[in-house]
């Protein structure tokens, strides 16, 4: 080997000499990091490796605070229910009513026939039903229908909270169907009461009651319509205009509240159609109202009279009465007289059955509800000034308004 190939040597010795000083020096310092962050995984566990209980655990509490930073879910219907729910009540009611044997029982052929076979039937019997109110006032004041309670020898009310207690009628109206309970109880809860004036067919509404004896029941729909006069649904013996709505009332319904998205009562479920569906009616809340303030301060309801049977005059009644009596009312609008009741106030007064009544205190008027309406906004003993057509002539009378009776 000559001096430059020594060289050569020399040079590649100390060079692989320093690459195995650099790789020992390299593995020493990553074995010291490697170290010094066991050290640290081992001082802080939690960071280290989690045990699958604890990741359960972890899972479990993140899941929950989750969960309670969700609200839960809900709408108007059920903001309303938890408002009122508890202030509506179920009402139970029992009569006594006198047995009525079958005619055939008291044939004496077929008592003879018989004999002591026949079964013996109680003179009396117990009628029970149930229906639903609501309470306007802490102190118990309960607003229900009258049919609910027509007649009753006892009535019980039950509250949400499970306890039943005695019911006072302090008055009924049937002329309204209303009528108020008091019980004895203090700091009830109760509900809020609406202006029916101001609905609108096609807003929500809210019925809550106790049909069929399912208690505190709730079903919802709208207004289909207001202004519903007592012939067109078939208690023509009612003064009410009645809101229609197509939420589901069913027996038992009777004397819960119908209620706006607000929770406010707008209205008192009262009557159904027989065979229909989808068809409810219920009495305004503002005629409930004023209704309820006099059985309250007087136990009765001092209803405007004048006695007389009445209709619209309808093209089909114009024609009768073309053919009949050959009157012409072409073109005329009013309401027929048909029938008198007999010393009722329009019989002092003159009236008589075929006058046309077209217009009471210079107002024209065209349908009976409208003669309805301005006898009972008036006062009891004051006038009603009347434009008549008798026998087809113009005539004019004052009569003065008188007291409805009892019976």
């Amino acid at each position: 080997m000559d001096k430059m190939s020594k060289s050569q040597f020399n040079q590649k010795q100390t060079t692989s000499w320093a690459r195995k000083a650099s790789a020992s020096l390299a593995l020493m310092v990553l074995g010291g990091g490697i170290a010094l962050s066991g050290e640290y995984f081992f001082s802080s566990p939690q960071l280290f490796a989690t045990t699958p209980e604890s990741l359960e655990e972890l899972s479990q509490k993140q899941t929950g605070e989750l969960v309670a930073a969700i609200p839960a879910p809900t709408n108007f219907v059920t903001d309303v229910v938890q408002k009122v729910g508890p202030a509506v009540v179920r009402i139970n009611a029992s009569r006594t009513v006198q047995t009525k044997l079958p005619p055939v029982f008291n044939d004496p052929y077929f008592r003879q026939f018989f004999g002591n076979r026949l079964p013996q039937m109680p003179n009396t019997k117990v009628e029970r039903g149930t229906g639903s109110g609501f309470i306007i006032s802490a102190d118990g004041i309960i607003l229900t229908n009258s049919h609910v309670i027509d007649g009753a020898d006892k009535v019980t009310v039950t509250l949400t909270d499970g306890r039943t207690l005695p019911g006072e009628v302090m008055g009924t109206d049937p002329i309204t169907d209303m009528a108020v309970v008091k019980i004895a109880a203090q700091n009830l809860p109760t509900v809020v009461l609406g202006d029916s004036e101001q609905l609108q067919i096609g807003e929500w509404a809210i019925a809550i009651g106790n049909p069929l004896g399912l208690d505190n029941t709730v079903t919802t729909g709208i207004i289909s319509a207001t202004g519903r006069n007592s012939s067109q649904i078939g208690v023509g013996d009612k003064r009410v205009d009645f809101i229609q709505t197509d939420a589901a009332i069913n027996p038992g319904n009777s004397g819960g509240p119908l209620l706006n998205a607000k929770g406010e009562v707008i209205g008192i479920n009262t009557a159904i159609i027989r065979n229909a569906q989808g068809l409810g009616f219920a009495i305004p809340v503002n005629t409930a109202r004023d209704i309820a303030e006099q059985l309250i301060a007087k136990g009765r309801v001092d209803h405007a009279y004048l006695g007389i049977q009445m209709t619209a005059l309808t093209p089909e009644i114009k024609q009768q009465l073309k053919a009949e009596r050959n009157l012409n009312f072409d073109g005329q609008e009013g309401v027929l007289i048909i029938g008198i009741v007999p010393n009722s106030p329009a019989a002092r007064s003159g009236l008589r059955a075929g006058d046309v009544i077209t217009a009471i205190d210079r107002q024209k008027i065209s349908t009976a509800s409208e003669v309805q309406k301005a006898v009972e906004r008036t006062p009891v003993g004051q006038q009603l000034s009347l434009e008549l057509l008798r026998q087809g002539n113009p005539l004019a009378l004052r009569v003065e308004v008188g007291l409805l009776p009892n019976n």
